[in-house]
């Protein structure tokens, strides 16, 4: 059941590669499923609207859970659990100093999401304003060359 033909998979060459060799080769990621699971926390985590506002304040500076939690409707014990999955994924760092529980953001943990996402920014972003500057042009020659024909 090893066997590419067995499993009815094509091998990489033979098949149209989705983006390039970092999403479609597991060659170039030993470890794929690692880099996968990481991938899936990560993206699990930064799902929650609650959770990506944590993050936002995090970018501020180190905040008390208490803090955090402020500035939300919910209960501490809710906050907790969404600290503790920004935590799982490696999002934030948790830190007691004393009697206080601190969060700090940890920016390098979407370096790997960072990473899988620019093999879809494979394409240059379209500058609408020099679009719609050939446009013109384009139309004003059209007109141009209507009025000779005339």
């Amino acid at each position: 059941m090893g066997l590419p033909e067995q499993m009815n998979v094509q091998p990489r060459h033979m098949t149209a590669g989705i983006f390039n060799h970092l999403v479609d080769d597991r060659i170039w990621w030993p470890d794929n499923s690692a880099m996968t699971a990481n991938l899936d926390t990560v993206f699990s985590a930064l799902a929650d609207p609650t959770r990506r506002a944590i993050l936002a304040m995090l970018l501020e500076d180190d905040m008390a859970v208490t803090d955090v939690a402020e500035p939300f409707q919910m209960s501490l014990a809710a906050i907790s659990k969404h600290l503790g999955i920004l935590a799982e994924a490696g999002l934030i760092s948790r830190e007691k100093r004393g009697r206080v529980i601190w969060c700090k953001l940890e920016p390098d943990a979407m370096r790997s999401a960072s990473v899988w996402m620019q093999g879809f920014g494979q394409f240059e972003p379209v500058d609408l304003d020099a679009f719609e500057r050939f446009l013109e042009g384009e139309l004003a020659e059209d007109e141009n060359s209507v009025e000779t024909l005339d």
